[in-house]
């Protein structure tokens, strides 16, 4: 699905197509690009970082830095999706680093039960995807961040249990503030090590 947005400089003229550093212009050779280069990044070492909101960024940059130049950036209009619109861009920050000072404070759900954990990591997730800081490559984002927390709670992750249209059913009902579907998904994918 195609993000909804406001007249946006990141994209060609008379176009959706975001500007990428290999300057495709044709939406399904840039996603097919895009998926690829995003796999050889995602099959490295992930940046190591505080799993802050900075270390959010600089995994966005991993991620992508093959493709956009803003790749780590937070964006700088409004966006939506299927008739909802994240949060503003003038609220990206306050509201990340608000997500984030929480998970800090719950020591990234560290020393919890799984069922607990889940349910912690879920409203951490669905939080993150409502605000939606980046122009592209969210849920890449999130859900590399999401193996990076479970590993940090001494659980291992289970991608054999990763259903992509689970995933995209479960953060679209938490965007509607429900949150157990992401939940159960994320107890199916942290397996006790």
């Amino acid at each position: 699905m195609v993000y909804a947005a406001e007249d946006d400089p990141l994209c060609y003229p008379g176009t959706t197509v975001l500007r990428n550093k290999l300057n495709i212009e044709d939406q399904a050779e840039l996603d097919e690009f895009e998926l690829a280069l995003f796999l050889t990044r995602a099959d490295e070492n992930m940046p190591v970082g505080r799993l802050d909101y900075e270390h959010y960024k600089v995994v966005h940059h991993h991620l992508f830095q093959d493709i956009y130049e803003w790749a780590g950036e937070v964006r700088t209009i409004r966006i939506g999706k299927g008739g909802n619109w994240f949060c503003y861009p003038e609220y990206i920050d306050q509201e990340m680093r608000r997500i984030f000072e929480g998970l800090t404070d719950a020591d990234h759900f560290r020393g919890l039960a799984i069922e607990d954990f889940a349910v912690g990591a879920a409203h951490v997730l669905a939080e993150i995807n409502a605000v939606h800081p980046f122009r592209e490559g969210n849920g890449r984002t999130q859900l590399t961040f999401l193996v990076m927390l479970i590993e940090n709670a001494g659980f291992s992750f289970n991608a054999d249990m990763l259903e992509r249209e689970r995933v995209l059913d479960a953060m679209i009902e938490s965007f509607a503030g429900e949150e157990v579907p992401l939940s159960r998904l994320i107890m199916d994918i942290a397996m006790l090590k």
